[in-house]
């Protein structure tokens, strides 16, 4: 938990990065990633913890920023997932400042605290600069922008998650990639979403936090009525982002026909 500028994980011996975002299945997703390791990893850390990757992979890993990250765009395939902003912040809401009495220090530091009120929550969010802000809370676009340029290749949705995780598992192997196995379900604590509808109670609310995550809604959720994305989970059929998937076919078709004896 923290405000680390590393928001992509790389691996050392595979052209691979994911572009972390905590509340969007994070901790399924590094669970997922471990079995493309080769060798165990060392004990003592949770997978879903940042200093696993960066400490305890024997070296198969590491941590690097946004801009780290897009200066390896041509030699390595980079993926995330992005969730519906309102529901992201009640989840987030309901996990930090309601679940647990001791409120993480990186959320104190920012002025939040167990118990407070939804309208004093998102109040306060609106009074921190985004840089400042836990990464739990800090809008999705500036964990996966380089300054203008969306840096991963390939963008699935948290509210599609099962047949988006089924393209990206394609389009690794398109990619060249080793297969990355099914998505194990970790941290799941809210199956329904009748309280995102509760909670965003007032238009100047839901003015509020339109106007602090415009880039969120207009980058990953712009074919959505905001009337869509309060219902929570029942969003129609979406496509995954994607850059860079016809080269990524050709490659794969080249792939193919080398390896078939003349």
């Amino acid at each position: 938990m923290s405000t680390s500028p590393e928001h992509f994980i790389l691996f050392r011996d595979l052209p691979l990065m994911y572009g972390r975002v905590p509340k969007v299945a994070n901790s399924s997703i590094k669970v997922a990633l471990c079995k493309l390791l080769s060798n165990r990893p060392e004990e003592g850390l949770r997978k879903s913890a940042d200093r696993f990757w960066r400490e305890n992979t024997h070296g198969e890993t590491t941590l690097v920023t946004p801009e780290q990250a897009r200066d390896l765009r041509r030699s390595h395939f980079s993926f995330s997932f992005v969730r519906n902003p309102f529901d992201r912040l009640v989840a987030a809401y309901n996990n930090k400042l309601i679940e647990i009495q001791e409120v993480p220090q990186p959320m104190q530091r920012m002025g939040l605290f167990h118990g407070m009120a939804f309208e004093q929550f998102i109040a306060c969010l609106g009074s921190i600069e985004p840089e400042l802000m836990d990464n739990h809370v800090r809008p999705q676009a500036d964990l996966l922008f380089c300054e203008n340029a969306l840096v991963p290749k390939f963008v699935g949705r948290m509210e599609h998650m099962r047949s988006h995780w089924r393209k990206l598992r394609h389009r690794m192997t398109l990619e060249g990639l080793p297969a990355v196995g099914r998505l194990p379900f970790k941290n799941v604590r809210r199956r329904e979403r009748s309280d995102i509808h509760s909670l965003f109670s007032s238009t100047a609310l839901i003015d509020r936090v339109l106007c602090m995550y415009e880039r969120d809604f207009q980058t990953f959720y712009r074919d959505y009525s905001v009337e869509q994305l309060l219902q929570g989970d029942a969003l129609p059929p979406s496509r995954p982002m994607q850059r860079g998937r016809g080269k990524a076919r050709r490659r794969h078709r080249r792939q193919l026909a080398a390896s078939i004896p003349a």
